[in-house]
């Protein structure tokens, strides 16, 4: 609670403290003065049974007056907040996430509506964010899930045909197996970033030498720089070591060489290095690829987000969100520089182990 709202409280606790002396004042004065006033007067059981009546009474209406004042304050600065609340919760509950409290619902309130408030519209604007979120994932996902299962039903149907030569049959297998091989890299891409984001996958660090984990991450792409005649360069720092989660990185490696490579026209370059900084090792891998577009560039490491909206290269835009997440959990940086039709360069630094 700040300052000013707890100076508030207290003005309402010495204001109410001030009025009950007041009511109480006020009815001794007029016993008094009443039994004062008798003095003159032979003293019966009569006179003190009169100023007791008329001291109840002015006790009676000043405590009315105070009890319809108290009522009238309640009704404003509790009723009104707390139907507001209540509405505002009504309309969440049925679905309604653009609900919203408005700051006037709490104008004078000093029980700490303010507070409540605040915190209502903060809840609110997150459900309505994560439903959002809900909502485009769910998209995402069918579309995702149904364009490789629908390949797959496709040439399934075709496999059928009786008279169907064997090098047909044998090109519809591989695009069966191809597209099964996508669906299941989805799947597992899912269920790692929902770990990731839920916090179930703890980082265990340990020391180890950075180039030879890029050495080895690269070399499991081998048969696709070939396949393709990409030319690989490198130029990886020798001793270089870190202290982290050698799975979690991987992670991030793999991805940026399976990105640099598949959008690597044949007959193109990736280049990988690896150089310290001071205090860290920098990691840039760059191909001479399409490139991204500006607009782009402030999407890639969002959930399901292709840069290729014709989805004209398979993927399933869950690469980068992976590589940001893990990047977040270790602690390290990654920034992209790229230029349409002049490739991509991807920059990660990580604190060295010194």
């Amino acid at each position: 609670m700040t300052k000013a709202k707890k100076r508030g409280v207290a003005s309402y606790f010495i204001a109410f403290f001030l009025l009950t002396a007041f009511v109480i004042t006020s009815s001794m004065l007029l016993f008094l003065t009443y039994f004062a006033g008798s003095a003159g007067v032979e003293y019966t059981r009569e006179n003190l049974f009169t100023a007791a009546v008329v001291t109840f009474g002015n006790a009676v209406f000043l405590s009315v007056i105070c009890t319809v004042v108290d009522i009238l304050r309640r009704k404003v600065m509790v009723g009104r907040p707390v139907r507001a609340i209540v509405e505002a919760a009504r309309r969440i509950t049925n679905g309604d996430f653009t609900a919203r409290i408005s700051p006037k619902a709490a104008l004078g309130a000093s029980e700490g509506f303010e507070e409540i408030i605040d915190c209502f519209n903060t809840m609110a604007a997150e459900l309505s964010g994560v439903e959002t979120l809900r909502a485009d994932f769910i998209a995402n996902v069918s579309h995702e899930l149904k364009t490789p299962m629908a390949v797959m039903q496709n040439y399934g149907t075709l496999l059928q045909g009786p008279d169907l030569p064997d090098e047909q049959r044998l090109r519809y297998a591989k695009a069966i197996t191809e597209q099964s091989r996508r669906l299941a890299d989805l799947i597992t891409n899912i269920l790692k970033l929902n770990r990731l984001e839920n916090q179930q996958i703890y980082p265990s660090a340990k020391r180890y030498n950075l180039g030879e984990q890029l050495a080895e991450c690269l070399l499991r792409f081998e048969s696709t720089w070939e396949a393709k005649d990409i030319d690989i360069e490198t130029d990886l720092e020798e001793e270089v070591f870190i202290e982290s989660d050698g799975e979690l990185l991987s992670l991030v490696w793999n991805n940026l060489f399976s990105n640099a490579l598949k959008f690597t026209d044949p007959g193109g370059a990736v280049s990988v290095t690896l150089k310290t900084e001071g205090a860290f090792a920098r990691v840039r891998v760059s191909d001479t690829g399409c490139g991204i577009s500006p607009e782009a560039r402030g999407h890639i490491f969002e959930k399901f987000y292709q840069a290729d909206p014709s989805h004209a290269t398979q993927g399933n835009g869950l690469g980068l969100a992976l590589v940001k997440r893990v990047m977040d959990i270790v602690g390290g940086q990654i920034a992209v520089d790229s230029e349409p039709g002049k490739g991509s360069a991807f920059t990660v630094k990580l604190r060295r182990a010194l």
